[in-house]
Formats: C-alpha cells, sequence, structure tokens
C-alpha cells in the first residue's frame, strides 16, 4: 500500500481513508487507514497497525547524544522554525574554521538573508512576530501566551487589519489581547511601556482586533489585580485577602459597574490596610494602579456606603 494512497493531504490521526488497494484477508470487507493502524470495519480486523513512530528520534552513541529531530515547529516564527541558521567560525564540533571558510560562510549567509522572504507579506510578518516575541519576553509572559499571541498576529495579516495601522501597535494589541483573552491582569499601560508606539495607536489596534475577530474576551475582576498590587506595594498576607473579600462584596453589589478594575482594585486594598492599621497613603496606591488618587477616594467611599 503506497503512501500516497494513505494520506491525501497531511498526517492527521482523526481522518480515515479508505483503502482500495487491499480487502480484508479474513472476510473481504472494507479496510480504513489512519496513521495508528489499518483495521477491517466490517469484522475488526486489524491488519497492519503503528506505521509510522511519533515517539522521539535520537540516539545515544557512547558519551555523546546525537539528536536528529530539530526544533519543534512554533507559530513565533515566520516559517514555522523550519529555517536554518548558518554558524559562525567553528563547525559543528567546535573546531575553529579557516578564514577562506569564514568568508564562505559570511556569503551563505548574506544569500541566505536576501532569499529568505518570499514576499513583502511575509517580511512584515517577520517583524511583526518579533516585535510580539520582544513584547512577551518584556512583560515575562508565558511561551503558551506568546504563541498565541503570534497566532493572533497571524491572523490579523490574513483578514488584512494591518493596511493602514502600524506594524508595532498590532503587535502590542496582540499581546493585550491575548491577556484579555486568558484573565492575565495585564494593564494597557504595561505593553504600552513595553512597546514603541503611542498609546492612542495600540487602543486602536486593539478595538480593530476586537471587533473585526471576535475575541473571547471577559470582563475583568478587581480581584485579579489585588495580587499584583499587593506585590508592588509590599503588604501583607492578611491585607491582601481581606482586599480580596472586599473586592468580591464590591462585585456583588454591582457597583464597580463602569469603573476601572485596577481602580476598584486600589480602593479595596486602600481599605483593608486601614482596618488593618497599615499606614498606607492615597496616593502610594494609586501610583501602583496608574491612576490619580482621587479616584482611589472615590471608589473607597463607595465602599464605606455599602
Amino acid at each position: 500500500m503506497a503512501t500516497r494512497d494513505i494520506y491525501e493531504t497531511d498526517f492527521d490521526e482523526d481522518v480515515q481513508t479508505e483503502s482500495n488497494a487491499n480487502q480484508c484477508p479474513e472476510c473481504d470487507g472494507h479496510v480504513t487507514t489512519n496513521t495508528v493502524e489499518t483495521v477491517c470495519e466490517d469484522c475488526g480486523l486489524v491488519i497492519d497497525e503503528q506505521r509510522i513512530d511519533h515517539g522521539p528520534e535520537w540516539r545515544a552513541y557512547d558519551d555523546e547524544e546525537c539528536e536528529r529531530t530539530g526544533a519543534p515547529l512554533t507559530a513565533a516564527r515566520h516559517d514555522r522554525g523550519l529555517s536554518t541558521e548558518i554558524g559562525r567560525g567553528t563547525d559543528a564540533k567546535g573546531n575553529k574554521l579557516s578564514g577562506k571558510k569564514r568568508q564562505r560562510l559570511a556569503r551563505m549567509r548574506r544569500e541566505q538573508t536576501r532569499g529568505r522572504f518570499q514576499s513583502k507579506a511575509e517580511r512584515n510578518l517577520a517583524h511583526g512576530l518579533g516585535e510580539v516575541r520582544r513584547i512577551a519576553s518584556v512583560l515575562e509572559l508565558s511561551g503558551s501566551v506568546r504563541d498565541q499571541a503570534c497566532q493572533l498576529f497571524r491572523s490579523a495579516q490574513t483578514e488584512d487589519l494591518l493596511r493602514g495601522r502600524s506594524i508595532e501597535a498590532i503587535a502590542a494589541a496582540s499581546i493585550y489581547g491575548v491577556c484579555r483573552c486568558n484573565g492575565h491582569s495585564r494593564l494597557l499601560d504595561d505593553v504600552v511601556d513595553a512597546a514603541r508606539v503611542e498609546q492612542s495607536r495600540v487602543t486602536n489596534a486593539y478595538k480593530t482586533l476586537n471587533t473585526e475577530l471576535g475575541l473571547p474576551t471577559q470582563p475583568v475582576r478587581p480581584s485579579e489585580f489585588i495580587p499584583r498590587l499587593a506585590s508592588e506595594l509590599g503588604i501583607s498576607d492578611a491585607i491582601r485577602r481581606r482586599a480580596v473579600v472586599l473586592s468580591k462584596h464590591h462585585r456583588e453589589t454591582a457597583i464597580s459597574n463602569g469603573c476601572r478594575p485596577s481602580g476598584v482594585a486600589a480602593a479595596c486594598i486602600y481599605k483593608a490596610a486601614q482596618e488593618h492599621g497599615r499606614s498606607l497613603t492615597q496616593q502610594r496606591v494609586a501610583d501602583a494602579a496608574g491612576m490619580s488618587a482621587v479616584t482611589v477616594r472615590a471608589r473607597r467611599d463607595e465602599l464605606n456606603a455599602v
């Protein structure tokens, strides 16, 4: 049975492919094949199984590990990580190269750089994904969040949302949108500080992504900002737990509707600190939350009125 008869498009374990080359040797029944096994649908006979080994492909010889698998595919690279990198100065065993070979490698790297991108769209994609990786590194985000942001940037380019907008703004908006979708307490100001573009452009780009792509963002709860603010202010765990209770009570009474979640979290921390006798000024809490002391005082008054 030829491989092209089994896999018409790609390797997918969930795709059942009909095999017309052979019939069941027991009942001459209908035979289907996937990447795991070839089985008869009539009698259930397993004719063949595990044609492809999906496990790791490396072998160890003496003290050296010879790995032949390569890096996994990743959405964070414009070519999914399939491109090669030409080394500098040394060979695979660490030995220094001669001057003639170094010049040859330099010419090869130059030609590789010139032919790396097939179109301007691919060059823009590489630049945008690099900006997403940089912002994710500055914000210390996880690899899964970074990959989701890169995939969101790809979707934005596919839907032609980059036209007339800054690539850096779409990259920053992708990071902020993925953080909103995953429930991470990241302020827009934090993303803007790490980006290389104005806040107005990032806000406009995020609104475009949210509207055109339909991001599954959820309302941000004030309790999500309390751990970060508590860490910056250096308050105790008792004050932090009391602030979480106040934020939940604030949400149940629907007072926080239309208010910035970070402002409600700052007011809860300030009120909890007062209850525990901690000398914490309104201005210090407001600076940590990125707002004015008037906002903290107004949210505190609403808490006291409940």
